[in-house]
């Protein structure tokens, strides 16, 4: 009898360990054409925040915005990296890298022009927002922007660099 509720709690333990959401994989390109594969994100172990957004989407670059204005802070407490995704397609993919520098945002930012990223993370619609710890798993995701989300978000990120665990 022992032997099977071990058997059982171990087998618990692998199902609940390899359901480990991490990211997905899939070519996104820089704003000056280069090509990168999203399983080379990394950030030393340190939190990421990757944030899916488009051109068009005013929710969007009001919560890049919001982060913009602590980044600084936030990366030296933390350690954090964020990652911008654009969504837009080809038409207006031209128009980020224009929106990012006109906003001064000191992310690395990247298009998702036939949205392979987008699909791999199911992402339905933007602004989505995810945390990753430090090995690569999803621990945290919000959809939309609301005023003062980036607070929480910024708790998120805290909680993770310390390597607590996060409950929405």
């Amino acid at each position: 009898m022992k032997k099977i509720v071990l058997g059982v709690i171990a087998m618990c333990a692998f199902i609940q360990f390899s359901n480990a959401q991490t990211i997905g994989a899939a070519d996104v390109k820089t704003p000056d054409g280069k090509t990168v594969n999203t399983s080379k994100f990394t950030n030393d172990g340190k939190p990421i925040i990757i944030s899916f957004w488009a051109t068009w989407c005013k929710p969007c670059k009001k919560e890049l915005d919001a982060i913009s204005e602590n980044y600084a802070e936030w990366q030296k407490e933390t350690g954090v990296k964020l990652i911008a995704i654009s969504i837009d397609d080809s038409r207006s993919a031209g128009k980020v890298g224009t929106d990012a520098k006109s906003h001064g945002w000191e992310y690395e930012v990247y298009i998702d022009e036939n949205q392979d990223f987008k699909r791999a993370m199911n992402v339905n619609n933007v602004p989505h927002t995810f945390v990753i710890d430090g090995k690569g798993n999803i621990v945290w995701q919000h959809n939309s922007y609301a005023e003062g989300d980036e607070e929480h978000l910024y708790e998120v990120v805290k909680k993770v660099a310390k390597g607590e665990k996060v409950s929405d």
